[in-house]
């Protein structure tokens, strides 16, 4: 576990020895959530979702350091209290894309993660793939993974879809069922997308000032535009599995997991 004593600060008041870290995790978190308001804060196990989600993204062997970027002072002050290091940002960012690039600009880091603030079952070993295939492969701009898809998620819009290419290059996301089976043919493994995303920091600050575009605003998928834009997106294959929580009900099924744990 990664411990900074140090106060709630804004992003450029960040130590340097934070500011010079090669890998850098940030979770972005807000309190103003449309369908579970304040889940970050939300217990689970007697914890709150975003001590879970740091100390899991500590235990990524590849990550140097961990930031929870936030609006909300609830939130830093309860990342402050369990010893994690929490930065203040504009509210007014609409995306957590914007909310990371804020903290990117005052670093100087070769690659971000992105761990997203309600995924508590995020596994650290997902993280080091992310990371690992941005080192392998020094011409990507992004990486994020994939698991495979059980065949009773396929028409679950809440389950994101993604095809790739023999290079395990992301061609296209969706919450359809892709690729299609036309008269129940068989078709090649199918994919789930795991909401975990590595970036070259100067992509990140990129893709910030990048227009939405028509795809992404019909499936309400970000990371399709980057696609959309022209750039590549590796798509690493794990057995890593977690459970996003975006409602009452996806709290409690994460509770039980967590209590049965």
């Amino acid at each position: 576990m990664l411990r900074f004593d140090v106060p709630v600060i804004s992003a450029a008041g960040l130590p340097a020895s934070i500011q010079s870290a090669r890998v850098v995790a940030i979770v972005p978190a807000r309190y103003a959530s449309t369908r579970l308001p304040g889940k970050a804060l939300a217990l689970i196990a007697g914890k709150p979702m975003i001590e879970h989600v740091y100390r899991r993204a500590s235990d990524a062997a590849g990550v140097t350091a961990v930031i929870v970027a936030t609006d909300d002072e609830r939130i830093a002050e309860a990342v402050e209290a369990f010893g994690g290091l929490a930065v203040m940002t504009s509210p007014r960012h609409l995306t957590g894309t914007d909310r990371l690039a804020e903290v990117a600009a005052s670093l100087s880091s070769d690659i971000i993660m992105n761990v997203q603030g309600d995924e508590p079952l995020i596994d650290a070993r997902a993280i080091d793939a992310c990371v690992q295939s941005l080192v392998d492969h020094p011409d990507d701009v992004m990486s994020t993974a994939r698991r495979v898809l059980e065949d009773h998620e396929a028409d679950n819009p809440a389950v994101v879809k993604v095809v790739v290419d023999r290079h395990d290059v992301a061609l296209y996301f969706s919450r359809a069922a892709i690729p299609f089976r036309r008269d129940g043919t068989p078709s090649p493994t199918r994919w789930a997308h795991l909401g975990l995303y590595g970036y070259r920091r100067s992509f990140l600050l990129t893709l910030a000032g990048l227009a939405p575009t028509p795809l992404e605003q019909s499936e309400s998928l970000e990371q399709l535009r980057v696609l959309e834009h022209g750039y590549r997106i590796r798509c690493v294959e794990t057995r890593s599995t977690s459970v996003g929580v975006d409602t009452p009900d996806d709290l409690a099924r994460v509770r039980k997991l967590m209590d049965g744990k």
